[in-house]
């Protein structure tokens, strides 16, 4: 299992959802996990029901078996302190910079140097030792920007390694790009069973397969349970309504005569069919246009009431039972 995992999709699929139950799954039988947010929206915190996250690792959760699931908010100004320290040693120097707005100017005015940033923080963690030469984490889980902008996102070192050609900014993007491109790091994508989400899937994939980077799994997120099958839909395309009408009768939903409540009952629930069917085709439609991808392909429940901690604990459990930890 690569150490690094990405998780991207398009928005409104829960790809935030999915990589806080990543963190969880992986930090099962006593793993530390470290889950990082990179888009400032603060989604992990609201997830765990815990305060906003600072900039610094933070324990928000327990995984089954004692696993720790810890957090991190990476702020970019500050991780441009962070990166100033490590090597220009500029200290209180780096923080009057912060003072006078140098550094908010610096990464707005080049928006590459933001993303530099971001993903050399992740890196950094995934590389990070104790003394005793054990790696800080076991494993590193980044909340990442959404399909359209994630293969920019994770290749942003490349360019600046090109742009750069000496000194510590081409190291530490060589040093980057060398976690990003390599085994210990995969790419997920959250998707939907619908079109949109689907063909921003395929084409994601597309464009991380061209800039080499490494492709891990498709996850479904919010799947409809599946209410009625093939054999159902063709009795609900040929059955008489008449027939309908006395079944719902028979089973004490009105009486049979015409125009009674068991006939009345009749039309709204072949209705309802109708649009199950629609969905129904769709979606398996979709289920193999992503299965020709050839990635491992997960699917996640829906939850109607929507989602809280304890569906958070439950979407990582589907997850280990899926062989995804």
């Amino acid at each position: 299992m690569s150490r690094l995992q990405v998780v991207s999709g398009k928005g409104g699929t829960g790809k935030t959802t999915v990589a806080a139950a990543l963190a969880l799954a992986l930090a099962t039988e006593g793993k530390r996990t470290l889950l990082v947010e990179v888009e400032g929206r603060q989604g992990i915190a609201q997830l765990f029901e815990t305060q906003a996250l600072p900039y610094e690792e933070r324990k928000i959760a327990v995984a089954p078996g004692g696993g720790e699931v810890y957090a991190l908010a990476i702020d970019p100004e500050l991780a441009l302190l962070d990166y100033l320290q490590m090597f220009y040693k500029l200290g209180s120097a780096g923080r009057a910079l912060k003072k006078l707005g140098a550094i908010d100017f610096a990464t707005t005015i080049a928006p590459g140097l933001r993303d530099v940033l971001l993903t050399g923080k992740a890196c950094e963690a995934v590389r990070r030792k104790e003394r005793s030469g054990r790696f800080v984490y076991d494993y590193v889980v980044m909340d990442a920007p959404p399909t359209g902008r994630i293969t920019r996102f994770l290749n942003v070192n490349d360019e600046v390694a090109g742009l750069a050609k000496i000194g510590p900014i081409h190291n530490q993007a060589q040093a980057v790009m060398r976690v990003l491109k390599s085994p210990e790091t995969a790419v997920h994508l959250v998707t939907l069973l619908e079109e949109m989400p689907v063909q921003e899937t395929v084409d994601g994939i597309a464009e991380l397969r061209s800039a080499r980077l490494p492709v891990g799994r498709i996850i479904v997120n919010m799947v409809r349970p599946e209410v009625l099958d093939e054999t159902d839909l063709e009795l609900v395309r040929t059955v008489p309504r008449s027939t309908v009408a006395r079944s719902l009768s028979s089973a004490g939903l009105g009486g049979a005569r015409r125009g009674g409540h068991a006939e009345r009952l009749v039309d709204p629930l072949l209705t309802q069919a109708e649009e199950y069917a629609e969905r129904y085709t769709l979606e398996h439609e979709q289920r193999a246009v992503l299965a020709e991808l050839g990635l491992p392909l997960h699917e996640l429940p829906l939850f109607t009431e929507g989602m809280d901690l304890a569906g958070l604990y439950e979407l990582a459990r589907e997850l280990r039972e899926q062989g995804v930890s």
